[in-house]
C-alpha cells in the first residue's frame, strides 16, 4: 500500500488523512487539541503535547486505514496563521506555542502601530488585517513584559516552522503561512528587512521562505521518531488553512473562487497580479504554487458560529442538523427577522432584528443563515469588483448544509458547488505530498484525477430577483441596528 499524507493544523482539530494514489481518503485521525489559558486573554499549546497530538493522529489514521506508517511516500500539511513558539541557540523551546486567537497584546505596542501605519506597508506585504491577534503584536508583548525570554531567543517559527523544523532539522518554513507576519516582502517571498528593525527583530531569527509545495527536505530519524513516520520521505511546505482547502476543493480547476463557512467566513480566488486591496482590513494575499501567481483572501467573523451559539443557548434539545431542517420550512426573509452580522456577539437575542413571538427556532437559523449569506456577498465583491464568478466550491462545515448553499446561490446568483472530498484541507495537502512524492508532476495533474463534483446548487432566477431587493433592505436595517 502507497499513501500520503496531509496534515491539517486547526486551532480546534488537528487533523491528518491518509490518501492513496486514486486520491481516495482511507484513513483519517482527528484529535482535539486542548489548550491551556493562563489568563482570560492568553492561548497556549505545550511542544511537547503538539507532539503527542500529532503522532496519536497518525496511529488514528493508520489504524483506520490499516496502513503501516512506512506506507506513507510523502507529507505536507495545511497551517494556522499568526500561531508561533520562541527558541533559543540550541533551537529548544522558550515557550509554549502561542496560538493566534490570544489576546495577550491587546494594547498594542507603538511600534507595531507605526509598522501598520507607514505608507508602504499594504503594498509590500499584501495585508490588511491588523488587530490584536497579530503575532507582530504579541513579539513586542515579550519584549517588554518578558525580557530575559527575548533575550534568549535565537529563532521564531510560526507553528508550521516549527512542525517543518521538527521533521526534517531545517529552519525553513512557508511564505504563505508567514505572509500573515506582516513582514514579509510578499512580491520577492523575502523577509521585508527595512520593516524588522521596527519591531526588534533580525532576518536571521526568521525562518527561509518556500513557495507553497515546494520540498523542504526529507523527514530526519529524530523526526520519524517523533511522529512515528518512516525516515527519508519527502516534505513539501503547505500554506495558510483556507489556501490549502481552496486547493484541495478545486478552486482553478472546479471553479474560479472557493468559499469557506467555519468559524469565520472567507473567500479566495488565485490572481496573475500582485493586487493588494486598499481600505480593506479583512484583506490578505500570499504566494501561489506557480512563480508570479498569488491567492487573495477576505475574511470575515460573521461565520458559522452564530448557528453554534444560537444551539447552545436557546436549543440545547436539538442538533444542529434538526435546527436547519427546521429552517428548511422557513420562506426567503425569515418572516421579516433579521439577524445581524456576528449575531452570537450581541446580549441575548439582541442581534437580531424585528424580532417577535410568531419568530420561532426555524426563523432564527434561517436568519442567521441568510446574514452569512450576505456578508458572503460583500467578500464576493470585493474580491471581483467587475463581474461575479460562475461558480464557487464551498468548504467548511457550511458546504453540509443543501439549505445553506442554496441561499448563498440564490442571493449571489452564482452556481455554487460541493466536491466529494469532505477534509479539504488535508486532501489539498495530500495532493502537494503526492507531488513531492513524484506521482505527479503538478497539482493541476492530480485535480483531474482526483476531485470529482458531488453537488451543484445553480441559482433559482426568480430567487435571486427577490433576494437583491432583500440584499438592499437587510443593508439598510443593518447601518441602522
Amino acid at each position: 500500500m502507497e499513501l500520503v499524507l496531509g496534515i491539517d493544523l486547526g486551532t480546534s482539530y488537528f487533523k491528518l488523512g491518509l490518501f492513496d494514489r486514486t486520491g481516495k481518503q482511507c484513513g483519517l485521525g482527528r484529535v482535539f487539541v486542548p489548550k491551556d489559558t493562563p489568563d482570560k486573554n492568553r492561548s497556549e499549546l505545550p511542544t511537547d503535547r503538539f507532539w503527542t497530538l500529532l503522532r496519536k493522529g497518525v496511529c488514528q489514521a493508520c489504524e483506520q486505514a490499516q496502513a503501516r506508517p512506512i506506507d506513507i511516500q510523502a507529507v505536507a500539511y495545511s497551517s494556522q496563521a499568526g500561531t508561533f513558539v520562541l527558541l533559543d541557540e540550541n533551537n529548544k523551546p522558550l515557550t509554549p506555542l502561542v496560538i493566534w486567537i490570544d489576546r495577550r497584546a491587546d494594547k498594542i505596542d507603538s511600534r507595531v502601530q507605526q509598522l501598520w501605519a507607514r505608507s508602504d506597508f499594504l503594498q509590500m506585504t499584501g495585508l490588511g488585517w491588523k488587530a490584536p491577534e497579530h503575532a507582530t503584536a504579541k513579539l513586542c508583548w515579550f519584549q517588554q513584559h518578558q525580557p530575559d525570554v527575548w533575550s534568549r531567543t535565537a529563532h521564531i517559527m510560526t507553528i508550521s516552522d516549527y512542525l517543518v523544523f521538527g521533521l526534517i532539522g531545517q529552519n525553513v518554513g512557508d511564505a504563505g503561512t508567514s505572509s500573515l507576519l506582516g513582514l514579509l516582502d510578499l512580491q520577492r517571498a523575502k523577509w521585508w528587512e527595512d520593516a524588522l528593525p521596527m519591531i526588534g527583530i533580525s532576518s536571521t531569527q526568521l525562518s527561509a521562505q518556500l513557495r507553497p509545495g515546494t520540498v523542504a527536505g526529507v523527514v530526519s530519524t529524530e523526526g520519524a521518531e517523533r511522529l512515528g513516520l518512516k525516515a527519508g520521505i519527502p516534505l513539501a511546505v503547505g500554506s495558510l488553512d483556507h489556501h490549502i482547502a481552496a486547493i484541495g476543493a478545486g478552486v482553478g480547476y472546479v471553479a474560479q473562487v472557493s468559499e469557506s463557512t467555519g468559524t469565520v467566513l472567507a473567500c479566495l480566488r488565485y490572481s496573475n497580479r500582485y493586487q493588494p486591496i486598499p481600505d480593506c482590513s479583512s484583506f490578505c494575499m500570499g504566494p501561489g504554487q506557480t512563480d508570479k501567481t498569488f491567492y487573495q483572501l477576505t475574511f470575515s467573523g460573521n461565520g458559522a458560529s452564530a448557528l453554534e451559539w444560537y444551539q447552545k443557548q436557546f436549543a440545547p434539545e436539538l442538533t444542529i442538523a434538526q435546527l436547519v431542517a427546521l429552517a428548511e420550512t422557513v420562506e426567503m426573509g425569515s418572516n421579516g427577522l433579521v439577524a445581524l452580522p456576528s449575531a452570537e456577539q450581541y446580549q441575548g437575542l439582541e442581534g437580531f432584528l424585528n424580532a417577535s413571538a410568531k419568530h420561532q427556532h426555524g426563523s432564527y437559523v434561517r436568519a442567521i443563515m441568510e446574514s452569512t449569506a450576505a456578508t458572503l456577498v460583500e467578500l464576493v465583491d470585493s474580491l471581483c469588483p467587475d463581474v461575479r464568478p460562475e461558480k464557487i466550491v464551498a468548504t467548511g462545515g457550511g458546504a453540509k448544509s443543501d439549505l445553506w448553499l442554496q441561499i448563498k446561490a440564490d442571493m449571489l446568483g452564482t452556481e455554487f458547488v460541493v466536491t466529494d472530498c469532505e477534509e479539504p484541507a488535508c486532501f489539498g495537502a495530500a495532493m502537494l505530498a503526492a507531488v513531492a512524492s513524484g506521482w505527479f508532476d503538478n497539482s493541476s495533474a492530480i485535480a483531474k484525477d482526483w476531485i470529482g463534483v458531488k453537488k451543484k446548487f445553480p441559482p433559482a432566477t426568480e430567487a435571486h430577483k427577490r433576494y437583491k431587493q432583500w440584499y438592499q433592505n437587510y443593508q439598510e436595517q443593518v447601518k441602522q441596528g
